[in-house]
């Protein structure tokens, strides 16, 4: 096993590895931006060392500096978590450049599937199912054509993005050459990389994943399947694992096809590849993002594994920790992604402070969080400020256990999508899983809050404020007039 660690990322995603290194007892090292300088990451490393930037963005994306630290400080091996450098083939190949292990795939690799043109190609070679595209290079008039022939409705995509940029629904021939237009600029704009593509769109589709471990070396296992097809703005909000009513005979047919891919690439660590499974069950392959996915702890509730640590052995050429054969689910998990942001304002991000923070311990209940009390909530980041998930035996079980959790969750100070993802969760719909990724389009007027009247929400505001204990001991500690002066009455 390696014996030290730099964390190449914040928030929950450094906490989470964090503790797992830590447990195994490596040396932890953390970066941070001044902004971050009291955030849990920070405390929880054994190190932690402030990068020089004017901006927090700016600060984590810098990879020079990031690994002339890790170097400095006699680091073993860099994680570098999702977001931020996680898919960035130039920082892999540094840190291996400065004789250091980097905990994911190979650079080539990255570089493979970071580009989503090249990873098709890739895909339909490996004998993989990918739905029917053009490409654009340049000449617009040629590309309308092109695409316009596939038939619609397209979905024109960023060649180099991810995260919902640069994407946007084709219905009609008319809409094309504009859209066309916008997604160049926005892939332009996002990834440096103006290249879009069009692909069959497929109505009410599931975005099914498949969670993968490589060697190196053509050796791969799958960790089974996840469901994420409840999606904002084509940015997933709750994952489950496994997938609901997927018959045994498509799930190993999608499984062995992550693994065809993935093997004969060689992947190296852990990765995900996702695919769209039309309503027909036809399935094609959407993509792979080569890192440890947001939703992973699903796949750990229901293996009872922890794929950081499988990351860490694997990267130290320990090899795969699991035959495939040895790998059994168990149970059902589902995964809400906290967010602060407003989703009756289109899901816009909020910024704030996280005022009063209270996380519910409850049985059969996991949350990876990296925010505390009082902690800034600003536009530098991404939205997401923890995953809440429940396990139980059945799904029903994991849905009670996740209501009951953000029932009890209290974030305070900032706009967030806790009550939003508890409706999502309770409508029948979801209940029933009948999924795709317009379910939350398709039952926007259900999702929408009750209204609260004056006198509701005077009690709301009430209830909320009683939960601080400072409050109450100002509402309830402060002794009548009579009992301050002791036990002498008349």
């Amino acid at each position: 096993m390696l014996d030290s660690i730099l964390i190449a990322n914040r928030g929950e995603i450094a906490c989470r590895v964090l503790r797992t290194a830590r447990r195994l007892g490596l040396r932890t090292i953390a970066v941070y931006h001044h902004a971050d300088r009291h955030a849990p990451h920070v405390t929880l490393a054994d190190e932690a060392v402030e990068l020089e930037a004017d901006a927090p963005t700016a600060a984590y994306l810098d990879s020079g500096q990031i690994v002339a630290v890790a170097r400095e400080r006699g680091a073993a091996c860099v994680h570098p978590g999702y977001g931020f450098l996680a898919e960035n083939a130039g920082f892999a190949a540094a840190v291996e450049a400065a004789g250091l292990t980097f905990v994911g795939p190979q650079p080539e690799v990255i570089r493979l599937m970071g580009d989503k043109v090249h990873a098709r190609e890739f895909a339909v070679a490996a004998g993989v199912p990918v739905a029917p595209s053009v490409l654009q290079e340049g000449d617009l008039d040629a590309f309308v054509s092109a695409a316009s022939a596939i038939g619609f409705p397209l979905l024109i995509k960023a060649a180099a993005g991810g995260g919902g940029k640069g994407m946007s629904i084709v219905r009609a021939a008319g809409e094309l050459a504009a859209r066309a237009a916008t997604a160049t600029a926005e892939a332009e704009r996002y990834f440096a990389d103006g290249r879009v593509y069009a692909e069959r769109y497929i109505e009410r589709p599931r975005h099914i994943e498949v969670q993968v471990l490589g060697d190196g070396h053509g050796n791969v296992v799958h960790l089974f399947e996840r469901e994420c097809s409840v999606q904002r703005r084509f940015q997933k909000i709750i994952e489950e694992a496994p997938a609901a009513r997927l018959d045994p005979a498509l799930r190993e047919q999608i499984c062995a096809a992550a693994v065809d891919l993935a093997a004969r690439a060689n992947y190296r660590n852990a990765g995900t590849v996702e695919f769209i499974l039309a309503p027909d069950d036809a399935f094609y392959f959407l993509e792979m993002n080569t890192r440890l996915q947001v939703e992973h702890p699903v796949t750990e509730l229901i293996l009872g594994v922890d794929l950081v640590e499988a990351q860490l052995r694997v990267a130290a050429g320990d090899g795969l920790p699991w035959t495939q054969d040895a790998i059994r689910p168990r149970g059902h998990a589902i995964e809400c992604r906290v967010c602060c942001e407003d989703p009756a304002a289109d899901f816009r991000p909020a910024t704030g402070s996280a005022r009063i923070l209270r996380v519910p311990e409850l049985p059969g209940v996991r949350f990876d969080g990296g925010l505390v009390e009082g902690q800034a909530i600003t536009a530098a980041f991404d939205s997401m400020v923890g995953k809440l998930c429940g396990y139980g035996t059945e799904r029903d079980a994991a849905i009670e256990r996740c209501l009951a959790a953000l029932g009890e969750f209290v974030l305070l100070g900032v706009d967030n999508n806790l009550d939003y993802l508890g409706r999502v969760l309770d409508h029948p719909a979801f209940r029933a899983a009948e999924l795709h990724t317009g379910f939350v389009v398709e039952h926007a007027a259900d999702l929408v809050p009750p209204a609260l009247d004056d006198v509701d929400r005077a009690a709301v505001l009430t209830a909320a404020a009683l939960a601080v204990d400072d409050f109450r001991e100002l509402a309830y500690g402060t002794p009548e007039p009579h009992a301050a002066i002791g036990g002498w009455r008349n």
